[in-house]
């Protein structure tokens, strides 16, 4: 008589866990932590005695580190483990079908790929001028165009109350509205308390002037140069940098240096994120 042969492992198969994919965790490779739900891209991986850790960036350049433990991850929503890298930074992801690692936008969110443009919303982000547009335009861009938000400028913050009256904001038409040097007890304060409602957000930024937002080591110098009161900043900026006193020029000079959210302040990044929340809560 012929014997069976069993397996010792009797679960049920339906109880067993699935075999999930291993990742090398590449420098730029974006994943999501299971536990905490951070999400980040890879910056290095260590060997330590506790076992190998990941280092991850979020989208503000805070960095986390977490220990590599197998389906310890999420990649494009499906579970993975990370493993050492396999290429320098720049290449190919390795071992998930010669797949590109997902691109992320100059603001550090995962790129749709083939997303066009939505119609624009009745919703709107205003800015103080046409430098703090470019540069919202610049990093924040493929996301605005995504969800269908405009971004406006105000020709100064004096014209906010009667902007305000005019769009007429409501539950469909919320407005957004990021101010420069909003510190306490300023004229800018007062302006932004009196308009601020249910559908109108006021948030700003403690920098004179969007350009010192920009980090300073993006434009090549130590420090934003401190400005005499009482003398045009962005005039007094070029003067005390040795550059042509010609602001327009200066600032394309300044805005060339911007790739990605990393060369921005963290100061600016929350706020210009609070304003797209605000204006796109309900979209669908």
């Amino acid at each position: 008589m012929r014997s069976r042969s069993y397996d010792s492992d009797l679960t049920p198969p339906w109880k067993k866990r699935q075999p999930v994919p291993e990742v090398p965790a590449d420098p730029g490779l974006v994943v999501e932590e299971i536990t905490t739900g951070y999400c980040g891209a890879v910056i290095r991986t260590e060997k330590t005695a506790e076992g190998p850790t990941v280092t991850l960036e979020d989208r503000f350049g805070k960095h986390r580190v977490f220990p590599m433990e197998p389906r310890g991850f999420l990649l494009e929503g499906r579970t993975v483990t990370l493993v050492g890298p396999q290429r320098p930074s720049g290449g190919a992801r390795a071992g998930s079908g010669d797949a590109a690692a997902p691109r992320r936008t100059a603001s550090g969110s995962l790129a749709v790929p083939g997303a066009r443009a939505r119609v624009a919303r009745a919703g709107r982000i205003y800015v103080e001028g046409r430098h703090d547009a470019e540069l919202v335009e610049k990093v924040w861009g493929d996301d605005l165009r995504i969800e269908g938000v405009v971004v406006e400028y105000l020709e100064g913050v004096d014209d906010l109350p009667a902007v305000v009256r005019e769009f007429d904001p409501g539950p469909d038409a919320r407005l957004g509205v990021l101010v420069d040097h909003l510190v306490p007890g300023s004229k800018e304060s007062r302006i932004a308390a009196e308009v601020t409602g249910d559908h109108v957000l006021v948030v700003g930024h403690p920098y004179i002037d969007i350009w010192e937002a920009v980090k300073p080591s993006s434009v090549g110098i130590d420090a934003w140069p401190r400005v005499p009161h009482g003398q045009d900043w962005k005039t007094g900026v070029c003067r005390a940098l040795g550059w042509p006193e010609n602001t327009g020029a200066a600032w394309q000079r300044i805005l060339g240096r911007v790739r990605t959210y990393r060369d921005l302040e963290p100061a600016l990044l929350g706020r210009v994120e609070q304003l797209i929340d605000h204006v796109t809560v309900g979209f669908s």
